[in-house]
């Protein structure tokens, strides 16, 4: 939806002539459509290692993605802690977490979205831009010291380049990290490989020959089946295999350096290597079928009963799964490891940014006298390293204790298995460590919410690992984003449907060219053309 009711409209009116007033009243140009925020309640010097505090106390309306493991709570002490130190008090919209993305789509096009809108990942506020409905932030950010110290003291100004939209600027603000970090791989048992004499694989070739044995060994077992619908493995395993699938096919665009272009993934030898592999699995019965169409749980259930021995996962997974399998088959009956994701024929690989999910803010913060005040709050709360540490670990003395640098949760406190014996949660009971406030923050922040098996998994990953270079934007023009929108849909989904048919082997690998052929009579070769144009154009005008 790209209409706004009138009272909206009017306000942004309202706010664009404002601004054309004040670029004329200033010698020193500015940003067009940029306008001098309202400076209530903001502090008048305010720089990195300040804790903000409000001049003046206000409510910040903000929309909250509600996670079903951690419901929100009026009563946590992150809500209270929030306003005790900066002043600030939370207004929330409560969103079921599966509902979330449909639900802000509505409220920002209705022009009822709150000012703070976080758990937006880089590229969902595209849509939002030509309608003005959203504050375009990068006009903004030099009331944000914290923001901007992070991005110039790790380097992360071409990361933020590939969120420009085709004014030049960007409209969201992503959490930032200090390295990129991996956390999806392939969870094994690593008692079965080691009772079969079986070394853990470091390619997919070795699992292929592992999973061969497995089956040899347990004729009754399927020994690969996998969760996430297949997603999660073929964005793992596509990087190595030089080229995308899965969560991360994005626009179905991949930058070949080499010819300065984008090609579309699917249509590449590299994408078709990929599906003869894991139909080489599946056509031997070590890949189960079911992984593409069953649910998590059914997945799930497979692993932690030993009906299968290769799962895909994260660090939260491997936690539950061990909890469960301890009821299943019996503490000290198995072993269960993350492994260092497998490399492919293009070597050991890993792609991956420094960018996380981040905040837009609301077009409407532009009439609201907190406007400095409210993006001062963002910036200590997202960006400084004390907002980063207590929206992770809560409040020192109460939550955790600190130390020589080391932080260690409370005694009766708990978090994803590092400290078992707690009878509370930090996210549950306290609101701590949730997906709306933290994210981002240094590698030393990150690691100490790891345990030491996650600790080293994370070594292994960077010690074995060549991060790929970022690709470069294509800012679409809102005609155009448009149009390759209305092209790129169907073209996905006769690739899903067609990925799916290759690997499950209800099409032969050798029809490959065939399917090629049927994307073009889709429109590929349009929604090449206009995505390359794009990306000269962006070229040419950044030189």
């Amino acid at each position: 939806m790209k209409h706004r009711p009138g009272k909206l409209v009017g306000k942004m009116v309202l706010a664009t002539m404002m601004s054309v007033v004040l670029a004329a009243c200033s010698s020193g140009g500015g940003s067009e459509g940029k306008v001098e925020p309202e400076t209530l309640g903001a502090m008048e010097s305010y720089t990195v290692g300040d804790t903000f505090k409000a001049t003046e106390p206000f409510k910040l309306p903000i929309l909250y993605s509600d996670h079903p493991s951690y419901p929100y709570n009026k009563d946590w002490l992150l809500i209270k802690k929030i306003t005790e130190l900066t002043g600030v008090t939370l207004d929330p919209t409560i969103v079921p977490m599966s509902d979330y993305s449909q639900k802000r789509s509505l409220l920002i096009s209705s022009g009822d979205a709150p000012l703070v809108i976080p758990k937006t990942y880089p590229g969902e506020e595209s849509a939002f831009v030509s309608s003005g409905a959203i504050l375009p932030v990068s006009d903004y950010v030099d009331m944000m010291p914290n923001f901007k110290d992070k991005v110039e003291k790790w380097g992360l100004e071409d990361e933020l380049e590939g969120l420009r939209q085709e004014d030049g600027k960007y409209y969201v603000l992503p959490g930032l990290h200090e390295e990129v970090w991996p956390d999806y791989t392939l969870i094994v048992r690593t008692d079965l490989f080691e009772k079969n004499n079986i070394a853990i694989p470091s390619t997919w070739e070795e699992l292929y020959d592992a999973a061969k044995k497995l089956k040899e060994i347990y004729p009754d077992s399927i020994p690969f089946s996998d969760r996430f619908e297949f997603n999660s493995t073929l964005n793992i395993a596509a990087t190595s295999f030089g080229t995308k699938g899965g969560w991360g096919f994005g626009n179905g665009l991949t930058y070949k350096a080499d010819q300065d272009e984008f090609v579309y993934t699917a249509t590449t030898p590299e994408y078709k290597e990929m599906l003869t592999y894991f139909n080489k699995l599946v056509s031997e019965g070590l890949l189960d079928k079911e992984s593409f169409t069953q649910d998590d749980d059914q997945a799930t259930q497979k692993f932690v009963s030993g009906k299968s021995f290769i799962i895909n996962g994260n660090s939260q997974t491997v936690v539950l799964h061990r909890n469960d399998m301890n009821k299943t088959l019996g503490e000290g009956n198995f072993s269960i490891a993350k492994i260092t994701v497998p490399g492919g024929p293009k070597g050991q690989l890993m792609s991956g940014s420094r960018l996380e999910n981040g905040v837009m803010i609301s077009g409407k913060i532009k009439d609201s006298e907190y406007f400095k005040a409210t993006m001062q709050f963002i910036d200590w709360l997202y960006y400084s390293d004390e907002g980063q540490e207590f929206a992770k670990w809560g409040v020192e003395g109460e939550t955790y204790t600190k130390q020589d640098g080391v932080r260690k949760l409370a005694d009766d406190v708990n978090y994803n298995g590092l400290n078992p014996k707690g009878t509370k949660d930090l996210r549950i009971d306290y609101g701590f460590s949730g997906g709306v406030f933290a994210y981002g923050g240094t590698t030393d922040l990150l690691h100490s919410m790891f345990s030491e098996e996650e600790l080293k998994f994370q070594k292994a990953m960077k010690d074995t690992k060549e991060v790929i270079p970022a690709e470069p934007p294509i800012p679409y023009s809102d005609i155009d984003r448009e149009q390759v929108t209305l092209l790129n849909t169907p073209l996905k989904d006769y690739t899903d449907q067609n990925t799916l048919k290759f690997i499950l082997g209800d099409r032969d690998i050798s029809e490959f060219d065939t399917f090629v052929a049927e994307l073009e009579k889709q429109g590929l070769s349009q929604y090449i053309e206009i995505s390359n144009d794009t990306y000269k154009k962006y070229k040419e005008n950044k030189q």
